[in-house]
C-alpha cells in the first residue's frame, strides 16, 4: 500500500469490518495506518502474528507512556492517565489480575447462572407484558449484563441509570472534555461507594477486595477505585454490545438462526463464532517498549501498534470462508477476548451471559424480527465498542 489507511473507520455493515479494511486484509500480516492526528502506527492483521505479539512483553499496555497511541479526539483527554489492569504491564498488572481471578472463575460464573437466567426471564416477561414490540438495547441487551455485574461486584442496581449514562459518555462522549468528566464522575461515585462499604460491608467482589486487599494495605483507595471502574464499565458495556449486535446478526442470517433454534446444542459454538464474527473491540492498542522484528518488519521503540481485531478474526488461513457465519467451525482461537497476559478476565461470565440471553430470547420469542428496515437501524461508530445504538423488534 502506498498510502496509509485511516484508522479506525466506521463499519458500512454493523457485523462486517469497514470496507476500507479490505486492503489491510490483502496486505496481511502487518501494515501502516494513520490515526486521527496524522500519526502513523503499525496495524496487525495476521492471526498468528497477532497472537505472538499480544504475548510479547516488549509491547506495552501502559497508557501513561506519552508514546501510547490515541485513536480518537474524544479519547485524547484520557491520554497519559493511569488505567488499572488493562493499562498496566507486568509485574504490576499480574498483581492486580491475580487478586481478581477468583472473582471471575468458572465456579463463580456457574454460581451466577441462575441469577442470569432469572434476570433474562424477568426482562422478557416485562417486554411481553408491554405489547408486541420493544427497543431491545434498553429493554434487554443492556440490563442483562448491568444487573449481573452489579450482583457480582456488589454495586447497588438502583444506581444503574447513573453509571450506565456515565459509561456511555466515557466511551462515546462527543468531546475529550465530556469523556474526561464522565471518568471523573465514575471515579467519584466508586470512591463514595467504597467508603460506604467500609462502614457497612456487603457480599460482592468489591467487599472482598476491601476486606482482603484494602484493609490489609495491599492496595490503596485510589487503586481500588481504578480497578472497580474498569470492571464496572467493561463488565456491562462489552456484553451489552454483543447481545444487541448478536441479535441483529442472527436476525439477518435466518438460516443460521433456524439451525440454532432447531438444535440448541449448537449454542455454545454459536456464541464463540459470534465473538469471532462480530469482534466488537476492534482496535486493541499497544506501544513498543523496544525494537521488535516481526514478519520482515521492525516495530521501533515508541511506535504505536493497533490490533485490528475484526480483520485478525477473519484471517482465511485460520478460518476458511471467514465472512460466513458457521456454527460448525472451530472458532476457539479467535482474539475477540484478546490474548496473552491481558486476555479478558471476564470471558467466562461473558460467554454465560451470551448463551443464556440469546438462547432464551429466541426460544421464548421464536417469531422475533426487526421492527424497522435493517439499513435504518443505528449502530455505533468505529472509534468505540461496536454494537447497536437502538434495536427495534417485534414478535
Amino acid at each position: 500500500m502506498t498510502e496509509a489507511i485511516a484508522f479506525p473507520q466506521t463499519r458500512s455493515c454493523p457485523y462486517h469490518p469497514p470496507t476500507a479494511y479490505q486492503a489491510l486484509r490483502e496486505a496481511r500480516p502487518l501494515s501502516r495506518v494513520s490515526l486521527f492526528d496524522g500519526r502513523s502506527v503499525w496495524v496487525v492483521t495476521g492471526h498468528a502474528e497477532a497472537r505472538a505479539l499480544l504475548s510479547d512483553q516488549r509491547l506495552s499496555a501502559d497508557r501513561e507512556n506519552a508514546a501510547f497511541p490515541v485513536t480518537s479526539v474524544r479519547f485524547a483527554g484520557l491520554a497519559n492517565r493511569r488505567t488499572a489492569l488493562v493499562g498496566l504491564d507486568d509485574p504490576e498488572h499480574n498483581v492486580q489480575r491475580r487478586m481478581l481471578i477468583p472473582g471471575f472463575s468458572l465456579k463463580r460464573t456457574a454460581a451466577l447462572r441462575p441469577r442470569i437466567q432469572q434476570t433474562v426471564d424477568q426482562l422478557i416477561d416485562n417486554m411481553v407484558a408491554k405489547g408486541q414490540g420493544a427497543e431491545l438495547v434498553s429493554a434487554f441487551a443492556l440490563p442483562v449484563p448491568s444487573s449481573v455485574i452489579c450482583a457480582l461486584l456488589g454495586v447497588p442496581y438502583e444506581d444503574h441509570d447513573y453509571f450506565e449514562e456515565l459509561s456511555r459518555r466515557l466511551l462515546r462522549g462527543p468531546t475529550a472534555a465530556d469523556v474526561g468528566d464522565a471518568r471523573d464522575r465514575l471515579q467519584a461515585y466508586l470512591e463514595t461507594l467504597i467508603r460506604c462499604k467500609r462502614v457497612e460491608p456487603g457480599d460482592g467482589l468489591l467487599d472482598e477486595l476491601i476486606a482482603l486487599r484494602l484493609e490489609t494495605g495491599e492496595i490503596n483507595v485510589q487503586e481500588l477505585v481504578e480497578i472497580s471502574l474498569v470492571l464496572l464499565v467493561a463488565g456491562h458495556e462489552t456484553t451489552a454490545n454483543m447481545i444487541s449486535l448478536g441479535t441483529f446478526t442472527l436476525l439477518r442470517h435466518p438460516d443460521q438462526l433456524a439451525e440454532l433454534q432447531t438444535d440448541p446444542s449448537l449454542l455454545s459454538a454459536a456464541v464463540e463464532e459470534l465473538m469471532r464474527f462480530l469482534s466488537i473491540a476492534d482496535g486493541v492498542l499497544r506501544v513498543a517498549a523496544e525494537d521488535i522484528e516481526v514478519a520482515g518488519e521492525v516495530i521501533a521503540k515508541d511506535e504505536g501498534v493497533v490490533f485490528a481485531t475484526s480483520v485478525i478474526n477473519r484471517d482465511a488461513h485460520v478460518y476458511p470462508e471467514p465472512d460466513t457465519l458457521d456454527w460448525h467451525r472451530s472458532a476457539r482461537h479467535h482474539v475477540a477476548f484478546g490474548f496473552g497476559v491481558h486476555q479478558c478476565l471476564g470471558q467466562n461470565l461473558a460467554r454465560a451471559e451470551m448463551e443464556i440471553a440469546l438462547g432464551t430470547l429466541f426460544a421464548r420469542l421464536p417469531g422475533l424480527r426487526l421492527a424497522a428496515p435493517a439499513e435504518e437501524i443505528p449502530y455505533k461508530p468505529g472509534d468505540t465498542l461496536q454494537g447497536m445504538v437502538e434495536l427495534p423488534v417485534t414478535w
